[in-house]
């Protein structure tokens, strides 16, 4: 960090190339005993890290290990994934959410094949043209599998480099993210990646820092006295551990309520509809289902139904509630038994069902991506069958 760039004074200590250094060395001392076995790591490929770090977003890496190993064992490189059904890998991601994940996951395998003749790019600006690959995804696969010299700022380092410097500004500010994304580039070793091993290069440093906010640099009760750096943290030394990271503000989450049918034909199929463009988990599968604005309430939700389908449709008492969230929002699913009496006159003749809705026993369902709840609602009413 240049000194010219240093306005505050607990930027001062690490504007010292040997308080730097001694860090770095503290902590990837730390990270040769202490980092976690995980499956990405043992074969850190560009592929490997690529799919990791879509992976990872916004979901605990306990939760992810399992579908990393499913996923890589049905698509190991750029073409298979290319190649893959829609349908197969949303199946294969359910579970995880943010499903948009997976689509921009294909769609840029596709460019790979295409543009790159199947081979993951290592130019940093390619990778960064890839969908949905921003510019801290970009740098954690090219520095983690190449070991090339690029910052990473994400959830972890956020927090840590914020306590290393004592950052008292909000760390949702532009200009404290600035400040951040030169600090993590300055913290850096400064030799070229050809010169550098991997265990003390850029590829181990930004592990190491995202690991140490995992594990010790946590969001609550930081364990600042197991940290291999204490020493080096300004809001250790000050007392402002539970106080930094500061955010302009917090989520505020609503609560709503949406409704939802079980409907069976004269066989015991369910009907169930693909979700289509626009909505939450688009191109799933769930049985009928609408909130606000579409169904405010459950005789606002009949309606609907009713005209979704043509005909009439009449709701039973709740069966059940469920409970959920979806980012910003906490849900309350209320579940309803139903019966349709379609108008024969006004539907396609053989098929009484609109474009994207059909029937499907349990075992069809099984093997069709479904939302998170659609799934629950799907388990709960077999295991009441059986």
């Amino acid at each position: 960090m240049e000194a010219s760039k240093v306005q505050r004074p607990e930027f001062q200590r690490l504007a010292d190339t040997r308080v730097r250094s001694r860090l770095r060395k503290q902590l990837l001392d730390w990270f040769t005993e202490s980092a976690r076995d995980l499956p990405w790591r043992r074969d850190p490929t560009p592929y490997k890290v690529w799919v990791s770090e879509i992976m990872c977003q916004q979901t605990q890496i306990a939760t992810v290990i399992p579908y990393f190993e499913r996923f890589i064992a049905k698509y190991p490189d750029e073409s298979a994934l290319a190649q893959s059904d829609e349908a197969e890998l949303m199946r294969l991601w359910e579970g995880l959410g943010y499903y948009r994940r997976a689509r921009s996951l294909r769609a840029a395998a596709q460019v790979i094949v295409e543009e790159h003749q199947g081979q993951f790019p290592l130019a940093f600006d390619a990778v960064l043209a890839l969908p949905g690959i921003g510019r801290y995804t970009a740098g954690a696969i090219l520095s983690i599998s190449q070991n090339q010299r690029l910052p990473i700022l994400e959830g972890n380092t956020i927090r840590v480099f914020s306590r290393w410097i004592g950052m008292r500004d909000p760390v949702d500010e532009k200009a404290t993210q600035d400040v951040l994304w030169q600090l993590s580039e300055t913290m850096l070793p400064a030799t070229k990646p050809s010169q550098v091993s991997r265990e003390i290069g850029p590829a181990a440093f930004n592990q190491a820092a995202m690991e140490l906010g995992a594990l010790v640099c946590t969001p609550r009760q930081p364990k600042c006295l197991l940290c291999p750096v204490a020493k080096q943290c300004e809001a250790y030394r000050m007392g402002w551990q539970e106080e930094i990271p500061i955010k302009l503000g917090k989520t505020k989450y609503e609560s709503r309520t949406e409704y939802a049918a079980l409907l069976q034909d004269a066989s015991k199929r369910w009907l169930v509809r693909q979700l289509p463009e626009g909505v939450r988990f688009a191109g799933m599968w769930d049985f009928p289902k609408a909130g606000p604005p579409q169904a405010n309430s459950v005789q606002h939700f009949e309606r609907w139904l009713s005209s979704e389908l043509g005909g009439h449709v009449r709701l039973g008492d709740v069966n059940h509630t469920m409970k959920h969230a979806v980012t910003k929002y906490r849900i309350t699913l209320q579940v309803h038994l139903a019966d349709w009496k379609p108008e024969q006159d006004s539907l396609p003749k053989g098929n009484p069902l609109p474009t994207g809705w059909k029937y499907c026993t349990a075992a069809q369902l099984s093997k069709l991506p479904m939302s998170t709840t659609g799934r629950r609602l799907l388990k709960r009413v077999t295991a009441r069958a059986d």
